[in-house]
């Protein structure tokens, strides 16, 4: 049996005001393409479809059709939101998705009504896929504990939670059946990519990979930007955005993960790269250099650094020399430097470190005000965004 394993597409993302989506188009239709290519009996798409929880016409319509897409191949397909979708807007469409035949789901159902699902493919082999969607630590710990325990035993708490819900799910994994766990969330060992959401990586948010079961074929997560694998009882693995969602992700190769499995066997995977998305590249020097260099940075997104004096109209020939830069600063070659290097300035600095700083600030030592900031951050990017009309 072959599976197709990606996630965390973030569909509708703008970065520094370029809209993305012609390219994401076009890597959604090269994916669809490999799945095609592949004759893969199954399609997962482990959460954050989209970048908001509240996307766009375009977006949708994207998402939607490269769903239909990959269902047109042949392949099964299930889906989960993660913590960027609307698991509301999910399971309001679930029906109309499963008279298409895709899965999929918003919220975590028991496995008797949704949460579990089973297919024969081609070949003849049973497929069974616990399906794990992103659950909020407010989610997993009652709102009267954000108070009653402290920061470690909350903690402790979600992740026996999720333990808990782990187990109920995979309840039904078998001998003689491929059996799938896809997940969304933080799981602990995992390398950050550079464009997660800071206040859902914290370790409020973490699990073990030792609460998987051996019984697993294969653990198929989302939420971690960079394609890896995790030491756990059986194989673990992110396969990455395959798309490069900020410039903290310019060194990653995107694509996609194929995954080889045989009832009572560990999945073989294997990181199938994808040609479509265009880099993100860090460049610096001065404007004279930036010219000469030019050239070499074909279609790259950039993030350019100069090191000249700053003046009036110097961003602006940058620009007009580099039309692909989306961000341009105007620094000394130290001030370069230490960019390049890991200085983040306070702009670019999530709302998780600027409270934990505002805390350290004012002498407050208290984790359960992290936890409880952590809770209404997500809750507040959850939540649909009202806008205001002018009549």
């Amino acid at each position: 049996m072959k599976l197709l394993h990606t996630g965390d597409w973030h569909l509708g993302k703008v970065l520094k005001g370029l809209n993305r989506l012609p390219e994401q188009a076009a890597v959604m239709a090269e994916i669809v393409r490999v799945a095609d290519e592949e004759k893969v009996d199954a399609v997962l798409v482990a959460g954050d479809v989209f970048e908001t929880a509240t996307p766009s016409p375009d977006a949708q319509q994207l998402a939607w059709r490269t769903l239909l897409a990959l269902r047109a191949t042949g392949a099964q397909v299930l889906v989960i939101a993660g913590n960027h979708d609307s698991a509301e807007m999910f399971d309001a469409v679930r029906p109309v998705f499963g008279a298409a035949g895709i899965t999929l789901v918003g919220r975590t159902l028991r496995p008797s009504e949704g949460g579990a699902v089973d297919y024969v493919v081609a070949g003849g082999e049973r497929l069974h896929v616990a399906l794990a969607p992103f659950v909020s630590q407010r989610g997993a710990v009652r709102a009267a504990q954000l108070f009653e325990l402290d920061g470690a035993q909350m903690n402790q708490e979600y992740a026996d939670s999720m333990r808990r819900l782990t187990r109920a799910l995979t309840g039904g994994f078998n001998a003689g059946v491929v059996n799938v766990l896809m997940m969304h969330g933080f799981v602990q060992g995992g390398r950050l990519g550079g464009g997660e959401r800071d206040a859902q990586t914290v370790h409020a948010y973490s699990v073990p990979a030792v609460m998987f079961p051996a019984t697993a074929s294969y653990v198929a997560l989302g939420h971690l930007h960079r394609s890896q694998e995790l030491a756990g009882p059986c194989p673990v693995r992110y396969p990455g955005s395959p798309i490069a969602v900020d410039f903290g992700e310019e060194d990653d190769r995107k694509g996609v993960l194929i995954v080889h499995v045989t009832p009572g066997k560990p999945a073989v995977v294997e990181h199938r790269p994808l040609e479509t998305p265009r880099r993100l590249r860090t460049v610096e020097g001065s404007l004279a250099e930036l010219r000469e260099r030019g050239g070499s940075f074909g279609d790259a997104l950039l993030r350019v650094l100069v090191t000249d004096p700053a003046r009036a109209g110097l961003a602006a020939d940058v620009r007009a020399a580099l039309p692909n830069a989306l961000e341009v600063r105007v620094r000394s070659a130290v001030e370069a430097a230490a960019v390049l290097h890991g200085a983040v300035e306070r702009r670019s600095r999530s709302p998780h470190d600027l409270f934990g700083e505002f805390l350290s600030q004012n002498g407050i030592a208290d984790e359960r005000l992290v936890a409880l900031f952590s809770s209404l951050y997500d809750e507040a990017q959850r939540a649909p965004q009202r806008h205001e009309v002018a009549v």
